[in-house]
């Protein structure tokens, strides 16, 4: 804070959180010390380049003006963002009741028994807020397109198109699954077909030996009867 006679100017250096391409304002406030009226004019070293509104009034006995300064948008930074550029305060005293309008270039030349102060303002380039910058351009900017499908936390790609395909692979899966299981039901089907047919066959051997030493039916064509019994049940199970 500078602190004069007339008018105390907080703060004495106009901080920018310098962006490409946007404008930026910072504020002054100018507090009157005196109980007359103070007239006030805003000069800078580089007029294309800042808006100051209001550049010129009057700051009423033992109240508080605010100046608002808007730096218009930067198409390049400067060399390690430092700022040249300056601004010059000048305040003096006005007639009791003056306006804005009664403010003239005049009032600010310095002439003898004419108390005039001055105080002198830097430039601060500051780096943007990185939270501020992302959440001005995620207002700018919309996150997802209506017709592209979204992208998760995880780097996937969810929405319509991708929920369809999953689905369609979850369907697949469960068809070979079910495939799976019933090509192991028939293997472990034929398994056990083929063990009756070994006990069976191992029956029917037995009991041939005893025919055959009783004179009864050849083994051969028993076991021949036998597996054409066996094939045509399993057929019929088909």
């Amino acid at each position: 804070m500078s602190t004069g006679e007339l008018l105390s100017v907080d703060p004495v250096e106009l901080k920018f959180p310098f962006e490409l391409n946007k404008q930026i304002s910072s504020s002054l406030q100018l507090t009157n010390k005196t109980d007359n009226h103070v007239g006030f004019k805003v000069k800078t070293t580089n007029p294309k380049k800042y808006c100051v509104r209001p550049n010129t009034g009057v700051v009423l006995p033992r109240s508080t003006c605010e100046v608002i300064v808007t730096m218009q948008a930067q198409k390049d930074a400067p060399p390690d963002m430092q700022c040249k550029d300056k601004f010059l305060l000048q305040s003096v005293i006005a007639s009791p009741g003056a306006t804005p309008k009664d403010i003239t270039p005049e009032m600010f030349t310095k002439e003898p028994g004419r108390k005039l102060e001055e105080c002198k303002l830097k430039v601060v380039y500051l780096p943007p807020n990185p939270s501020t910058s992302a959440i001005a351009q995620a207002k700018e900017e919309p996150l997802f397109s209506p017709k592209s499908p979204a992208i998760t936390d995880k780097g996937n790609f969810s929405g319509p198109e991708v929920s369809r395909s999953y689905v369609e692979s979850q369907d697949k899966s469960s068809e070979v699954k079910s495939l799976l299981s019933k090509l192991t039901d028939e293997k472990n089907a034929a398994i056990e077909q083929s063990k009756r047919i070994r006990q069976e066959m191992e029956l029917l051997r037995r009991g041939s030996n005893k025919s055959q030493g009783s004179g009864g039916i050849p083994l051969i064509l028993v076991i021949i009867v036998a597996l054409i019994g066996l094939i045509l049940g399993y057929v019929m199970k088909k």
